[in-house]
Formats: C-alpha cells, sequence, structure tokens
C-alpha cells in the first residue's frame, strides 16, 4: 500500500451517520462535548463516540466531563452504548436512580490550613524518601522559529503562574502532616537564557542543558515548582524547556497550560490585557471538596474494598530476570530497539 499517494483524511473519512440533530439537554450537553474531545463540527443522535475517531484515553476525559455533571456513569456504559443518543439514555437514567448528586465544588477560604489532594499526598509521600529525585518531573519541550520577545515569555510565564495557584503551591511539614502553602501571586517562574549560536559544540551543550533543566531537583517547601530556560540556537530558533514537578501538574495540564501561555504570550506581544477569564474555583478547592467527600464511611467502604481485592496479590512480582533484584529500587536504565 502506498501510504504517500493517499490523500490527507479530513473530517470526511470519519463515519458519520445520517445527521439527526440532538433532542433534550442531556443529548444537547454530550454532544458539545464529544465536538470538543473529538475535535469534530458536530455529533448527530446516531453518531458513534468511537467511529468518529474516539479511543480509550478521549473515554475516560468523557467520563471525567460527565462526573463533572454530577453523573456517575461507568466507562463500561460508553462501550455497551456508544451512540450519542443510546449514551445520553444511559446518563439520564442513572441520574434518576442516584440518590445523593454529588455536592458542588466552591471556594475555600485561603487563610486557615489548606490540604492536600490524594494525588498531592501520594506524591509528597514519595518525595520523602527520595527528594533528589527526578522521577516525577514533568519536562515541556517547545520549538520555537520566528523572533522570541524575552520580555513578553517572562510576562507569559509570570502571568501563568500568578493565575494558577496549583503552580504556585508548596507543601510544608508541620508536625509531620504536609499542608499547602501558596506562594504570593507575583513570585515570578525561575527562567534562565542560554546562547549557542556560534558555539562549535552546540548540539552536546544543548543535550546537556536540556537534561539539567529537567533533572535539577524541586524544593517542595519551598518552591516554586515551576522552572523554565530558553535556548538560542540560531537568530530565529529556540528551544523553550519548561518543567514542573507532578504535584503540581499532570499530563493532560499541559494542554491547558500550552493554551494559556500562547494566549498569554500573544497579548503581551501585544501589549494587550490579559484575555483569559478569571477561575472560579482553584486546586486547593477540589481538594478541599475531595477531602470532604471522600471521608467517613464512604472512604472506609473504598479503602475495604481495595484491602479485600489486594489481599492475595504478591509484594513482589517474581519475573525471572538477568540480574538479581537491588536492595532498593532504582530507576536506572536503557531502552534497546528491537525488530519482530
Amino acid at each position: 500500500l502506498d501510504r504517500r499517494a493517499l490523500p490527507e483524511p479530513d473530517a470526511g473519512a470519519l463515519a458519520h451517520h445520517v445527521y439527526e440533530a440532538p433532542r433534550g439537554e442531556w443529548e444537547t450537553t454530550l454532544a458539545q462535548i464529544w465536538a470538543e474531545l473529538l475535535e469534530v463540527e458536530r455529533v448527530g443522535r446516531h453518531d458513534s463516540f468511537f467511529a468518529l475517531g474516539g479511543h480509550s484515553l478521549l473515554a475516560v476525559r468523557l467520563m471525567n466531563r460527565v462526573s463533572a455533571l454530577g453523573a456517575d456513569v461507568p466507562l463500561a456504559a460508553l462501550f455497551a452504548s456508544p451512540t450519542l443518543a443510546a449514551f445520553a439514555a444511559v446518563v439520564s437514567a442513572q441520574l434518576n436512580q442516584q440518590t445523593s448528586a454529588l455536592p458542588e465544588i466552591t471556594p475555600v477560604p485561603r487563610e486557615g490550613v489548606l490540604p492536600l489532594s490524594f494525588a498531592q499526598q501520594r506524591l509528597w509521600f514519595l518525595a520523602q524518601l527520595d527528594k533528589t529525585s527526578a522521577n516525577y518531573h514533568i519536562p515541556l519541550v517547545l520549538h520555537v522559529r520566528g523572533p522570541l520577545n524575552r520580555v513578553a515569555w517572562q510576562q507569559a510565564l509570570d502571568a501563568l503562574l500568578a493565575r494558577h495557584e496549583a503552580l504556585r503551591s508548596t507543601f510544608v511539614s508541620v508536625e509531620g502532616q504536609p499542608q499547602v502553602q501558596l506562594l504570593p501571586a507575583d513570585t515570578g517562574v525561575p527562567l534562565r537564557w542560554h546562547d549557542l549560536r556560534g558555539v562549535p559544540d552546540a548540539d552536546a551543550q544543548l543535550s546537556r542543558l536540556t537534561t539539567d533543566e529537567v533533572h535539577a531537583p524541586f524544593d517542595l517547601a519551598r518552591g516554586p515548582l515551576m522552572r523554565a530556560c530558553v535556548i538560542r540556537l540560531t537568530d530565529d530558533t529556540y528551544q523553550c524547556v519548561l518543567a514542573q514537578h507532578h504535584i503540581v501538574s499532570d499530563g493532560w495540564s499541559l494542554e491547558v497550560l500550552i493554551r494559556e501561555l500562547s494566549a498569554l504570550y500573544a497579548a503581551s506581544v501585544g501589549a494587550q490585557a490579559d484575555p483569559l477569564p478569571a477561575l472560579t474555583i482553584q486546586y486547593p478547592d477540589y481538594a478541599a471538596w475531595q477531602r470532604q467527600w471522600l471521608s467517613g464511611e464512604r472512604l472506609q467502604a473504598q479503602s475495604d474494598y481495595w484491602r479485600t481485592t489486594l489481599a492475595d496479590a504478591p509484594v513482589l512480582l517474581e519475573l525471572p530476570t538477568d540480574r538479581p533484584r537491588p536492595a532498593q529500587q532504582s530507576f536506572a536504565g536503557a531502552h534497546v530497539p528491537v525488530q519482530i
């Protein structure tokens, strides 16, 4: 098959059914969510989520959006009822059966103790075991061609840090228990600049600078837990490196970060006002909501379920290896290409 001779697929390559407009509140709401996640112009009642390009990761994102709307629907429901009309019916039926909806996330005072979310507590615990590890660093490398305004780039990064309290979070230990403390909004992102124009070993220097930026340890108690550097390669070519600790960011957040950073940089270059709408809730509000919701009998039921399910699980997975298991786990390794 000569793939290069085939035309580039477009929206017409997807398996659409004869269009019939969504009906009712849930079909309309889900159609908008599907269109956004699948990047299609419109979704009809009989269109299938997977025929429109959906896959398992997008399905998980969809279920998170549905959960945020108050419907506790299992992921398997989407695979069993993949069309818009059928899935909307499942969601509607589930809502009618639910005895209690999830409480709304509301802002909490910033003067008192701010709790960690369960995910943050897990990462904080792991950080206590190895404070210098880079295993939970999230690197993002952007290649920029064309003029890069140095002042505007710094302003965009600082505005992003000021906008998101998650990025300004630090994690201090009080009597052995972690608490969140927020850095001031005007803290700013640490940003270093390097110029490799005319450097004989530019490629080696680029690799070293990028590696150093990504692997340098973060201080969870002092922060900020996001830093950046810009490496100039030619007059109009740059490599921008952003490093974050996983305790304040994740893979899904990178999409939001890139989108907002682009908007803030464009505004800074044009000397315009902040183009992004204000956030009604922040991550500390979500963490407090999660702690309140998943507590008491509900938390105990979850804990009992997993303790029972994992009761007979092996402590270690005893696979035959060519070397003995080390006394302390190490993430040192390499990759070997194998063609089968």
